[in-house]
């Protein structure tokens, strides 16, 4: 096996994690990105508040499409076959 084959195999499993990861923790990500959008929005002073609105939602859609969602009762990764 090469080295390429071994950083996609890598590249895959940490994807994995990170999604897995997204969908444990989905609703303290979409805090963060509400919370940088506010301060985002205070920085500027509201000039740009609909576009870090649409922005932030934007985000928050692709950390839920990118996330595994847990089952109930299911506290690790899906088993690998």
């Amino acid at each position: 096996m090469g080295l390429m084959d071994n950083l996609k195999g890598k590249a895959e499993e940490l994807k994995e994690k990170a999604s897995d990861l997204a969908g444990k923790h989905g609703d303290q990500i979409e805090q963060l990105v509400d919370k940088a959008g506010g301060a985002i929005d205070k920085a500027t002073k509201g000039k740009y508040s609909d576009k870090i609105e649409h922005g932030a939602d934007k985000a928050k859609h692709a950390v839920d499409d990118f996330a595994h969602k847990p089952k109930p009762g299911d506290d690790g990764p899906a088993p690998r076959p």
